[in-house]
């Protein structure tokens, strides 16, 4: 499996769509997967959605409802309806489906494909919402190294209205998997409200390979104006494998979250991840939401979703400790399963500190740094068991941390095969891949590098979402 697709909350379920292919661990003719759920937690998968046809794969792409049946698939009531690139052999092209009942089955449009194309090789993954403000429906398609904006009445007849992207963020690769929406601005005035443009890169991301990266600005139903500066490059995640993020359409207004998802991998080594009998799988759901600093420049924030709570089960390690630069303080055992860890660094009386995850004694693990003096959070899985799979794999990941006052507080989340990072205040989040040998022991260590730091460390255990 790999892009997160077709992310929409109706009737009670969220969908998740996914790229996937059934006949084997590696890339392949791409289909829909499916997969639903009542909390964000616990999914259900459900029989493929959408399969290959006469007009190719089944590439990326998004869902809605048709609330007032502008489609007229549903006589007058509504439904689901997804929008996904057909991809040819030569060419890619818009086509959508839609379903009766509640995503069980789909039946492709008969008039297929609604957005044409025969001159644009890369063409793809349209995410699709209907903007109130001006009562249409609107594309937002990613070609080339740009981003495309088309508008619809009724979701099959699409006109385009303009494009974004010459000039503007990181061009090291196509651009891929879109994302448009408004959030209120936290700590701003009363009604402000900024967009979001979230735009993938399938190479030259913050930590090498794909990657994510951001806009803010506005958007009036036709065009998008970014508000920073060109060049500046807003990395959405600093990790290795963070990519083809998406979030839910028609999440209720009572709710009234903006919550994605993304693909936990990089198409450096994708193909290869020694996992069986699965390879791949999405991030934790996040929230996301817009902050107004005291600077007065807008960022975009990202916690896991308040659900997570729900699965929080005992501590199993809390303390405080002193790090010393001389030699590691072994602090706890790394349990079977998932855990979370509070932790919180004071590096006033040192230069840098941290932990190293998954040590073994014979080598150090995961180590995550904080470093006061360069302003950085690292993250360096090189010396961790099962990353010479492959040569991209061993990475040191890095992200600006500014460590003004000398305290730095991070929550940890590991599961089976992943370390997801994020700073207490939301800014900075790093997920990466992890390949622990099963049945061994592992522990978790704290250093200090120059001098002394003050750790404290909480760990708690998740209950598995498998275990209901």
């Amino acid at each position: 499996m790999n892009d997160p697709n077709g992310m929409v909350y109706y009737e009670g379920e969220y969908h998740l769509f996914y790229q996937y292919y059934p006949g084997g661990l590696q890339w392949g003719p791409m289909h829909w997967g499916h997969a639903v759920s009542t909390d964000l937690l616990h999914w259900k998968h459900l029989p493929v959605a959408l399969e290959p046809d006469e007009l190719g794969m089944i590439f990326s792409g998004s869902a809605v409802v048709d609330w007032n049946d502008s489609t007229g698939f549903f006589n007058g009531r509504h439904g689901l309806v997804a929008i996904y690139t057909s991809a040819g052999d030569t060419h890619q092209q818009q086509s959508i489906a839609y379903s009766l009942d509640k995503g069980r089955t789909w039946i492709k449009y008969q008039g297929n494909p609604v957005v044409p194309n025969d001159e644009i090789k890369d063409f793809r993954d349209p995410k699709v919402f209907w903007h109130e403000d001006t009562k249409q429906w609107l594309m937002v398609l990613a070609a080339g190294q740009e981003i495309l904006f088309y508008t619809s009445p009724d979701l099959k007849e699409w006109v385009f209205a303009s494009r974004f992207g010459e000039g503007h963020g990181a061009h090291g690769g196509v651009w891929e998997c879109p994302d448009l929406f408004e959030l209120p601005v936290e700590n701003g005035a009363e009604g402000d409200t900024r967009w979001v443009l979230q735009v993938d890169i399938g190479d030259g991301a913050a930590s090498g390979g794909s990657g994510g990266q951001y806009f803010i600005g506005s958007f009036d139903g036709q065009t998008f104006v970014n508000e920073g500066a060109p060049e500046e490059i807003r990395w959405v995640d600093y990790g290795k494998d963070f990519y083809a993020t998406q979030s839910f359409s028609d999440i209720p207004e009572s709710d009234g979250r903006r919550i994605w998802m993304a693909w936990m991998s990089n198409w450096q080594y994708a193909n290869e991840v020694p996992t069986s009998p699965w390879r791949s799988a999405m991030t934790l759901p996040r929230e996301v939401a817009i902050r107004k600093e005291s600077d007065g420049q807008m960022k975009l924030v990202q916690y896991p979703v308040r659900e997570l709570k729900q699965l929080a089960g005992e501590s199993f390690a809390a303390g405080s400790y002193v790090l010393s630069s001389e030699s590691a303080t072994e602090l706890c055992e790394v349990p079977e399963g998932p855990a979370v860890y509070d932790v919180l660094l004071d590096l006033s009386s040192c230069a840098a500190a941290g932990f190293c995850l998954y040590g073994t004694g014979a080598d150090k693990g995961f180590v995550l740094k904080a470093d006061r003096e360069s302003g950085t959070l690292t993250a360096d899985r090189s010396d961790m068991q099962g990353s010479d799979f492959h040569e991209k794999f061993p990475a040191v990941t890095s992200a600006p941390l500014p460590i003004s006052d000398g305290v730095v507080e991070l929550s940890v989340v590991l599961d089976t095969g992943s370390v997801e990072i994020f700073s207490t205040d939301g800014t900075v989040t790093m997920t990466n891949l992890v390949l622990p040998e099963k049945n061994n022991r592992y522990s978790i260590s704290g250093f200090a590098e120059a001098g002394k730091a003050g750790a404290t460390l909480t760990g708690r255990r998740l209950r598995s979402v498998w275990d209901r």
